[in-house]
């Protein structure tokens, strides 16, 4: 608190004090002064006057002290209230400018729905029949040039909660590969739906797309929902030189502590160490369930860019 700085007023507290210890000690100097000459009934009473006039100042000074402190005491505490809503208006408006921050994000997130719904219309048509052999090269941005197809589905509680629009975003992926070699579906700790597939492709027919998907409506799988270990996962298993291999993402969170290191690491594993290529392409596909943040949309936007894929983020 800044010292206030307050104006020299000659009629202060210690001159009325100064004032008043001079009155009495005039009277005291005459009493002493002259003890044995009689003081007329008048001069008496002026005394008395005198004494009474000195004991109502002193009476009068003793008020003003104590109203003066009473100001001061209360100025103080009044200068303390508005530190204190000071420090509290300023907290406040560090978390509005922080919730601007995150509104800002998710809208980032939502810029893509008018490319998702066009994605998604053209992904709901029925699988072409085998008799189709051209292949088309992108649909709705996203490459489906690939011959292996790998899924990373975040199995959480939260996911759990929309698993059915999960669901239908597996077939309508699949729908745009209208024929692959083979195909694979990992929660996002890397543990494989069908164990009995583990570490090799599942076939590609018809009807074997629509028993994974049966499957896949009755799987229950913990997960940490962080995409990172499915990831390092699929690649270490499945990517390999020589072969197109796509990576599909979907999940809604990723509670992993930090972006760069990871986003790193993969990119590296995603590399060929002899011909310098990458061994896959990884997209990302973000839904919004209960209690979605935006740390999905950061870490897949950024990784998808690195590894020549496509991040969506689907509307609600």
């Amino acid at each position: 608190m800044k010292l206030r700085k307050r104006e020299f007023d000659i009629f202060s507290l210690s001159f009325l004090d100064v004032i008043s210890c001079g009155f009495g000690a005039v009277i005291m100097l005459i009493l002493i002064s002259k003890p044995n000459d009689d003081i007329s009934i008048t001069g008496q009473d002026e005394i008395k006057d005198l004494l009474n006039t000195v004991i109502t100042l002193e009476n009068t000074i003793l008020d003003i002290k104590q109203t003066i402190e009473s100001q001061f005491s209360k100025a103080d505490q009044l200068s303390s209230e508005k530190e204190q809503l000071e420090a509290a208006s300023t907290q406040l408006k560090s978390k509005i400018q922080q919730q601007e921050e995150e509104q800002e994000s998710l809208a980032g997130d939502l810029q893509g729905l008018a490319l998702v719904q066009s994605t998604l219309k053209q992904a709901s048509i029925s699988t072409p029949t085998r008799a189709n052999t051209i292949r088309d090269e992108e649909v709705g941005g996203i490459p489906v040039d690939s011959d292996y197809v790998i899924f990373i589905v975040d199995t959480s509680g939260r996911m759990r909660q929309i698993w059915n629009r999960v669901s239908s975003e597996i077939i309508n992926v699949l729908n745009i590969h209208p024929e692959v070699k083979g195909f694979q579906i990992l929660n996002d700790m890397g543990r494989s739906m069908v164990s009995g597939y583990d570490g090799k492709w599942m076939p590609d027919t018809p009807g074997r797309r629509k028993n994974v998907i049966n499957l896949f409506d009755r799987w229950a799988e913990m997960s940490n929902s962080s995409p990172v270990e499915g990831i390092e996962t699929a690649i270490r298993k499945y990517a390999k030189a020589g072969i197109t291999t796509s990576i599909y993402v979907f999940g809604d969170d990723y509670t992993g502590s930090s972006y760069d290191p990871v986003i790193e690491k993969i990119t590296r594993q995603n590399t060929s160490t002899i011909s310098g290529k990458r061994l896959a392409k990884i997209h990302g596909v973000g839904f919004i369930s209960p209690g979605t943040t935006d740390r999905f949309g950061i870490l897949m936007r950024e990784l998808t860019k690195r590894n020549g894929g496509t991040f969506l983020a689907l509307p609600l």
